[in-house]
């Protein structure tokens, strides 16, 4: 197959790439060329999504396959005029934030979404995440039909993440001492490992399956998660839980960004870590477990250097100044 991926050198693209090529696929990826090189094996095409000319060198030739995982509807709706027409397939990952009810658990791909972002919207504004997926998936249904396939994958996690939202947890065990967690064991949480949804969307587009996924992990305790984190970390230092209340009340950011606890859901979110995913998994799905994902990813984090500057959890400076507190308050 000729498989044209819009990206392919960051994270899930990128596997998505590698995966496609270790099958005996041609690939092509075409990206801006900031965020490194694919393999010699593949054709990279460099073009800015942002330029009109953007799609020059791929438009008019057929793809069996294209791939696109951009949260930016203009840029969707571009390749779809410019590509759409000549692709025997398309593939859109799009994510679980497209849904509008953020409480509902076991919610399934039915379930209302988001008001689409509109047209003229700032799509610099990260904060209407959800609402620019939505718009990209109505932008490629409409123009595509029956040749599309729509993923939505929750928390992807794996060697190459630079949100940090799973990896600060086995590289903050790894460097011992005593770690700073909520006190919310039975908080939900839902990782999918990004490489086993690389081999399951190249198996489903190698079929030409259509259709809307929820591409989820298993919901597990947050506990449990962390356990296991510490576990391949080997850390054997102490877990000082605060309550979420303080943790708020001190600035401590849920989920993702500069100074939060990463993973850590607000009790009214917790249908963003416990969707069913059950057609995906009935369509071949399969998970591997959080420890081999946590032992890879620390790895991973070895190599890119555990005291980093991170784009999630609590800086060592922070977390140093809250168990202080933590400890002078009595919690």
């Amino acid at each position: 197959m000729d498989v044209l991926i819009l990206g392919g050198t960051r994270f899930l693209s990128h596997q998505i790439a590698l995966e496609a090529l270790n099958l005996g696929h041609s690939v092509t990826c075409l990206t801006r060329g900031m965020a490194g090189e694919p393999p010699p094996e593949i054709d990279h095409v460099i073009a800015d999504r942002e330029e009109a000319d953007a799609y020059d060198e791929v438009a008019g030739l057929f793809w069996d396959e294209v791939v696109d995982v951009t949260s930016t509807p203009s840029h969707a709706r571009a390749a779809l005029e410019a590509v759409g027409p000549f692709a025997g397939h398309w593939t859109y990952v799009s994510s679980a934030s497209v849904y509008a009810d953020l409480s509902l658990v076991g919610g399934t791909e039915d379930q209302p979404l988001r008001d689409p972002f509109p047209e003229d919207g700032d799509e610099d504004d990260l904060s209407f995440y959800g609402e620019m997926k939505v718009a990209c998936e109505l932008a490629a249904q409409a123009a595509l039909g029956g040749r599309l396939l729509i993923a939505r994958p929750g928390l992807l996690v794996g060697p190459g993440d630079v949100s940090d939202r799973f990896g600060y947890w086995p590289a903050r065990f790894a460097r011992g001492g005593r770690v700073l967690v909520p006190d919310a064991p039975d908080s939900p949480v839902q990782v999918l490992d990004t490489r086993d949804l690389a081999a399951w969307l190249v198996d489903e587009f190698g079929r030409g399956d259509v259709g809307v996924y929820d591409t989820v992990g298993s919901t597990q305790r947050l506990a449990d998660v962390l356990g296991v984190c510490a576990k391949v970390a080997g850390f054997s230092g102490e877990q000082v839980a605060a309550s979420p209340e303080w943790l708020s009340e001190h600035d401590v950011e849920h989920w993702a960004g500069p100074e939060s606890l990463p993973l850590w859901l607000p009790a009214d979110h917790a249908g963003m870590a416990t969707r069913s995913g059950a057609a995906a998994l009935a369509a071949g799905l399969t998970r591997r477990s959080v420890t081999e994902s946590a032992t890879d990813v620390l790895a991973d984090e070895h190599r890119r250097g555990l005291m980093r500057y991170r784009r999630a959890g609590l800086s060592p400076e922070r977390e140093s100044e809250l168990l202080a507190e933590l400890v002078s308050a009595g919690e």
